[in-house]
């Protein structure tokens, strides 16, 4: 891989890392907006969950248009978004108003997630592409420890507001540098072939190094999705799409507990808000060590056998993460060590999901398995604070959140046996 093509990954990191950053910017002001505003848990829950709802329209939404309009100006709309929603946030002083405020940013973090990672993907290189992929996905906890730690500097000076303030900062200026820095990718380009494609192509290939190309390769007609989504559900992929729907969508919910409700349990113990922060921030470097070191050993060991071992011990991770702590790093290091098996297991999960579907219906069982499973990202925050409200205490409800990770540990045990019976030939 060349420079520019180096650059263009990492943009997309960084990009991915604001993603990071901006989905759990709720989570680093819940405290401070429940001693504002007076809000009970039920209530949080549901501000907590309402990017993710978000998440989960932009991300079909705005997927379509990647394809049909282009990575580069999906991208572009969906920094626009993220920016006016985090600044909205900021201005808020109502609960209406605030789900309103997350709902947009929601929108623009489920588009970036659906164009980024095909953006990364179709500027690597096939040596490099796997290793390209799984450094885009660490980029989200990378982006959640640097924004963790400025939240937590920002905290001790400021109220809760200055946290969105910053993240519409940094946000607006990854416009102007998508805009200069980040042209549309030639994969893109070669098989949608726009208006004016072959200059574009050839423009970016100088920048790359590459000789130019005198004209565009044979356009191939596009198949109807909708043919390749009722594929998904027919006698012989339906078990295969229903126990990885069932797997990612209770692991998420596992996931986004731990995320969402750190800050806000953490304060309950009686500490404050920025060292509740802090104690997120280490969630995520254990998140973010535990995605890198998956990615490294999955090419030697059985993907599947590996994800079903890290997703039983998330179910006790999270658990024990019920117990009261005496000290601060006490919390931070179970903290961590929960969110490495965690976020290890969402990575594990990109990876299966890639190995499982064969390449005719691999775009519509990635969209299938991940944006159903964003209802589970958004349903876990909402069902803790209600299992709160109804008075179940800190380990009760650890036990039956993390629970989701053991109920997705038994469904991808049975993916191998499906596929099998069904004669799939899915690298499983």
């Amino acid at each position: 891989m060349g420079a520019f093509q180096i650059m263009a990954v990492t943009i997309c990191i960084f990009l991915n890392g604001l993603d990071g950053f901006d989905i759990q910017a709720i989570s680093f002001a819940a405290p401070g907006i429940t001693a504002d505003w007076g809000i009970n848990r039920a209530a949080l829950g549901v501000v907590l969950s309402m990017e993710l709802f978000g998440m989960a329209v932009g991300s079909v939404f705005f997927g379509g248009m990647a394809d049909k309009s282009g990575r580069r100006p999906t991208i572009l709309i969906c920094l626009v978004l993220m920016a006016v929603g985090m600044y909205a946030a900021s201005l808020t002083n109502s609960v209406s108003q605030m789900l309103v405020a997350r709902f947009v940013t929601g929108l623009g973090i489920g588009g970036m997630l659906a164009t980024t990672n095909p953006m990364a993907a179709e500027y690597s290189n096939l040596k490099n592409r796997s290793l390209a992929v799984i450094f885009m996905a660490t980029g989200y906890p990378l982006g959640a420890i640097i924004g963790g730690s400025v939240s937590t500097v920002l905290l001790q000076t400021s109220d809760w507001r200055a946290i969105f303030e910053f993240g519409a900062a940094v946000t607006a200026f990854f416009i102007i540098i998508v805009w200069f820095f980040l042209p549309e990718s030639v994969d893109y380009l070669s098989s949608k072939q726009p208006e004016n494609a072959l200059d574009k192509i050839n423009r970016i290939l100088k920048k790359m190094g590459h000789a130019a190309v005198s004209q565009l390769p044979a356009k191939i007609e596009e198949t109807q999705k909708a043919i390749s989504y009722q594929v998904l559900f027919n006698d012989r992929f339906r078990a295969l799409t229903l126990l990885l729907v069932i797997g990612y969508f209770t692991h998420i919910m596992t996931f986004y507990y731990i995320l969402k409700w750190i800050p806000t349990i953490v304060v309950d113990m009686g500490y404050e808000p920025s060292t509740a922060g802090t104690v997120l921030v280490w969630a995520n470097v254990g998140g973010a060590i535990g995605a890198l070191l998956l990615g490294i050993i999955s090419t030697k060991y059985n993907l599947r056998k590996m994800l079903i071992a890290i997703l039983i011990v998330a179910f006790f991770m999270v658990s024990f993460f019920g117990f009261e702590r005496e000290t601060i790093g006490d919390l931070s290091l179970i903290a961590a060590m929960t969110g490495f098996f965690t976020n290890g297991g969402v990575v594990g999960f990109y990876a299966l999901i890639a190995n499982a579907f064969p390449a005719d219906i691999r775009g519509s069982g990635t969209g299938v398995v991940i944006g159903v499973g964003r209802g589970g990202a958004a349903l876990g925050p909402v069902v803790a604070g209600l299992l709160f409200v109804a008075g179940f205490n800190l380990l009760a409800v650890s036990i039956v959140m993390g629970a989701g990770a053991a109920i997705a540990a038994v469904a991808i045990y049975f993916l191998r046996p499906a596929a099998e019976k069904h004669n799939v030939k899915a690298n499983i």
